[in-house]
């Protein structure tokens, strides 16, 4: 029986591994990126546009499969993995590199005296109880001289001179100059900050907002906010809404315009007027005052008759 027809049939459905053309494909296994330089077969593009792009990924993809099974793999509990190699593609940058800022002055003095900044751990050794306990704190290496069952005492000193009060009374002092040392560096700190903003103020009064003005040495340049302009070309219905904001815009100006015209000067505050009148004793008071008054002045008529 001849199964040649079948065999061939059946491996006609699967493509080689292999992938083979003109110009080889452009592989970046670092970024997972494969480029194609061939140019377009145009009979097969018209012909069949969806086979077409198919057969072009799937050349693409079996590429890129195959350069990361040539990688050097590495086992583990969730399976083989392999690390990418570093990419091959320069991509363009949307901005230019960042300008190394200039050191400080603190910087340059540190560097010039060799002085390295490093930060203090919060867990020192302690050999007696052979473990990490904090600098700080509860149960802090600084209050060792305080906890310690045995002081040293000098020979003039007074009776009642007690040296693990004297030994708590140094460690609160040396907190109490930190904390005034901390109180002192935010408030130059805020100084230095309002000064800066009074100094702006003042370089920008003039009618040239300090263009003209003379430039003194070490001065800072001002930094101002950023204008933000539109995009000169935009969509239509962007433009339409932009155009609508402004609309109402001059709308809501109108109207406000015209209540403030309608009004005029005629409107009076009731509540203050009569608190004025009465002298703050309220609007009851006020309307029984006129009756009395009237009623008095009567009388008073009538007696003068």
């Amino acid at each position: 029986m001849d199964v040649s027809n079948l065999l061939a049939a059946q491996a006609s459905k699967f493509q080689s591994v292999t992938v083979e053309k003109d110009t080889p494909l452009d592989v970046d296994a670092g970024f997972l990126t494969v480029t194609d330089l061939n140019p377009i077969d145009e009979d097969s593009y018209r012909s069949n546009l969806e086979e077409y792009l198919k057969s072009t990924a799937r050349d693409g993809i079996q590429a890129l499969v195959a350069a990361l099974y040539e990688l050097p793999t590495e086992s583990s509990v969730d399976g083989p993995f392999t690390k990418l190699p570093p990419p091959t593609t320069q991509l363009p940058r949307a901005k230019p590199l960042p300008k190394p800022k200039p050191p400080t002055k603190w910087e340059r003095f540190a560097a010039a005296k060799g002085i390295q900044k490093k930060r203090r751990d919060r867990k020192v050794w302690d050999e007696e109880k052979q473990d990490w306990v904090n600098r700080w704190g509860r149960d802090g290496k600084n209050k060792d001289t305080e906890d310690q069952w045995i002081h040293e005492v000098k020979a003039n000193a007074d009776v009642d001179f007690d040296p693990v009060q004297a030994a708590r009374d140094e460690r609160k002092s040396r907190v109490a100059k930190n904390e005034r040392q901390a109180t002192a560096q935010s408030e130059r700190e805020q100084r230095k900050t309002e000064l800066d903003k009074t100094l702006a103020a003042t370089r920008t009064s003039t009618a040239s907002m300090g263009k003209f003005d003379k430039k003194l040495e070490g001065d800072k340049k001002i930094r101002g906010v950023k204008r933000k302009f539109d995009p000169t070309e935009m969509s239509a219905e962007k433009e339409k809404q932009a155009s609508l904001a402004v609309l109402s815009q001059l709308d809501g100006d109108a109207k406000r315009a015209k209540i403030d015209k309608g009004a005029g000067d005629d409107v009076v505050n009731v509540r203050k007027a009569i608190r004025a009148v009465s002298k703050g004793k309220g609007g009851v008071v006020l309307g029984r005052e006129p009756r009395k008054n009237s009623k008095d002045s009567g009388k008073s008529k009538r007696g003068k008759r």
